[in-house]
Formats: C-alpha cells, structure tokens, sequence
C-alpha cells in the first residue's frame, strides 16, 4: 500500500510540475508576443510621425518660397495645415506609446515645426535657432534607444 502511495505522489507531483513548467513557457511566450507587438505599433508611429513632421516642415519651405497671397502659396498653405492636423493626431498617439525621453524630443521638434508654420503664414525668413534637423536627430535618438535598438545592432561590420 505505501508503494502506491509513493507512485501516485510520484505521478501527481510530475503532472503538477510539467503543469506548472508549460503554463510558465506559454505565459512567457505570451509577454514576449505582446512586447514584439507593441514594438512594432511604435516603430510605425515613429516613423509616421517623423515623416509627417518632414511632410509639414517642406510645405511650410515651399509656401515661405511663393509668393504672398499666390495660389501656389495657398496651396502650400493648405497642406501644411493638412500635415499639421496630421501630426498633432500622431503625436497624440505617440505620447500613449513611446517612453518620456522620446516624448520630450518629439515636443522639442513640435516647437520648432510651429515656428516654421508661423514664419511660412507671415512669409519671414527660417528660424536661426531651433534647427529641425537637430531635433528630428535627437528624436531618432531617443525612440531607438525606446526600442532598444544600440548603434552595433545596426552597423556594418
């Protein structure tokens, strides 16, 4: 009788411990499916939302470049209003993703995109100060360090 005692202990303690290894496989699994997930709604949202801010920042150069009161400078006017409505939404769902390091550079790139807007409307010279090339830099920065991309990742040997 006690050696079936031992052989059922035995085979309940193996179901239990096969139980417990599999449920902590499919669980970790499962964390790993979501953070792969959640990584590529941000890489998307970064790359829209850089590209979106290129997208007003050319309107903006261009309308700057026609003429006061033109169509063409109109037309320009217009899709820099477009691209900003634009980039004010993937902003928005920028900050629900992306870590505080690459929201604060993203801000940073939103103030100088609203200088340029500003200047474009008024037909005055490109800022001096704010350069959008060093802020969208910075902002490249911060999301692949977010995304835990390090520069050997993505060098050339």
């Amino acid at each position: 009788m006690i050696t079936q005692i031992v052989t059922l202990a035995g085979v309940l303690i193996g179901a239990l411990t096969s139980y417990f290894s599999v449920t902590m496989a499919e669980r970790s699994k499962h964390r790993r499916a979501l953070a792969t997930r959640w990584d590529e709604r941000k890489l998307n949202t970064y790359i829209e939302y850089a590209a979106c801010v290129k997208e007003v920042a050319d309107a903006s150069k261009f309308a700057r470049l026609a003429a006061a009161g033109s169509e063409e400078f109109d037309h320009f006017i217009a899709s820099m209003n477009e691209g900003e409505r634009k980039r004010s939404a993937l902003f928005e769902a920028l900050v629900l993703l992306a870590s505080a390091p690459v929201v604060s550079a993203a801000h940073e790139v939103n103030v100088v995109v609203w200088d340029m807007e500003k200047r474009a409307r008024e037909h005055e010279p490109p800022p001096v100060r704010g350069n959008l090339h060093e802020r969208l830099n910075k902002y490249h920065e911060k999301a692949r360090q977010d995304l835990g991309i390090n520069e050997e990742a993505w060098r050339i040997p």
